[in-house]
């Protein structure tokens, strides 16, 4: 990274491969490279278990998967991409199942690895009112949270990619956790993948100081930064509400089995029942759309996109109200080496802010069947066009698309087109297609 300080526990800089986006005019040049995947990301997927009503009278159960990180790798393989992912499942039939899964969807999964000394995780939907659903978790001591450096390393290693993707959840699950994304970090930069960071901060797994005490020391790292626009904080030099840990303090970073009451950990051991915001939680139900609970009523088309919902941050206001703020805040992610910038804004849509300047792009009109996972349908389409070579307006259309035909049906990723389809959004009302 031409102005970056190297990592001190790394030599080298990174290569040329993948030059910066803010280099060239708003396009980002990521050249193909034969054998190496479009995509690499890791982190916790779980069995998802959707109920019909209370969980405590019983019915019936939908089972599928769900994982921040594994629903964008669907997406960016629905959207025909070669994406690999690498996380821990436990050597149980819940694990075979988040396997079987992410292959058929054609994610590729050779990195991944099984824990016989830990079970897969498990997550509960259970919907109480129209709008309001209560996300349950059992994940204390998950595989997916013990997974370490050394597997995200061989894995990496196998096939160097064109783009890295992480999450701020993944780091916040436990210390080897975030070793491993520290790892990943080293490894792209080493082998000259292009980073992607979702912030995806989750108040339920880490404090926003000792979120901000990590990414802040990410950002040489990161090429593509996407977060809401109440994230951006966590980023900033001096910024994320309060002290945090210094990246590396392995006893106070959040992780699921040592939260107790501050994190909301249930008595036994590994519960966590979300509020009343409709699919808040790890598995790609983003905290990104936690404007579409109840507390808003009916979810509108816009705010059921790809959008920031509040998280407990600082206000950093500076003249000229709160879109002055973004813009300075962006400027200053740019100055410190990211290459690209982009805010989601809820109802406003979204914007990429570059060195060459800015552009918003509003959100799409659609009918909201579920807001869970349009986040991360966000951001494959997104780094689906970027990976196309398109610019800023090419990327931003695709991601609020994509971000549009997930709030449209049911589930974590079921929804994310494939590229034949994405033009089936702007279809009249009534479309029948024969």
């Amino acid at each position: 990274m031409t102005g970056q300080p190297a990592d001190p526990g790394s030599e080298g800089q990174r290569g040329a491969a993948a030059p910066r986006p803010g280099t060239a005019p708003g396009r980002p040049l990521l050249p193909w490279q034969p054998g190496r995947p479009d995509v690499f990301t890791f982190g916790e997927t779980m069995v998802a278990l959707r109920g019909s009503g209370p969980l405590k009278l019983g019915g019936t159960m939908n089972v599928s998967i769900a994982g921040a990180e594994s629903n964008v790798a669907i997406g960016l393989a629905r959207l025909g991409h070669d994406v690999r992912w690498a996380g821990a499942v436990g050597e149980d039939e819940a694990g075979q199942l988040v396997l079987r899964t992410l292959r058929a969807e054609g994610v590729g999964v050779s990195g991944a690895s099984t824990d016989p000394g830990a079970p897969t995780g498990l997550l509960l939907f259970e919907p109480r009112l129209p709008e309001v659903t209560r996300v349950h978790y059992y994940r204390a001591g998950s595989a997916g949270s013990r997974i370490g450096a050394e597997a995200v390393q061989r894995a990496f290693s196998a096939a160097p990619p064109r783009v890295l993707h992480l999450t701020g959840i993944t780091p916040s699950l436990s210390p080897t956790a975030r070793a491993a994304a520290r790892r990943a970090l080293r490894l792209a930069r080493d082998s000259g993948s292009l980073v992607c960071l979702d912030v995806n901060f989750r108040a339920r797994l880490w404090t926003a100081g000792e979120a901000a005490a990590v990414l802040r020391d990410w950002i040489p790292f990161v090429d593509v930064l996407i977060a809401s626009d109440d994230e951006l904080p966590l980023c900033l030099p001096g910024g994320g509400g309060g002290e945090g840990s210094p990246d590396g303090a392995e006893g106070s970073q959040g992780a699921e089995g040592s939260q107790g009451a501050d994190g909301g950990q249930g008595a036994d051991g590994g519960l966590r029942a979300e509020g009343v915001g409709a699919g808040m939680g790890v598995e790609g139900a983003d905290r990104d759309l936690a404007r579409c609970g109840s507390e808003q009523g009916e979810p509108s088309a816009a705010d059921a996109k790809a959008c920031g919902g509040p998280a407990p941050l600082p206000p950093h206001e500076v003249a000229g109200g709160p879109a002055a703020t973004v813009a300075r805040q962006a400027g200053l992610l740019l100055d410190q080496g990211v290459g690209e910038v982009v805010v989601k804004h809820g109802a406003e849509g979204a914007t990429a802010f570059t060195h060459g300047g800015s552009l918003h792009q509003p959100a799409k009109p659609v009918r909201a069947v579920d807001a869970v996972g349009a986040g991360d349908a966000f951001v494959a389409g997104y780094l689906s066009a970027l990976l196309d070579g398109e610019g800023p307006a090419g990327r931003l259309e695709r991601a609020v698309t994509t971000g549009a035909f997930a709030v449209a049906s049911p589930g974590d990723w079921e929804g994310a087109p494939t590229r034949s389809e994405l033009g089936m959004l702007g279809a009249p009302p009534g479309t029948v297609v024969r």
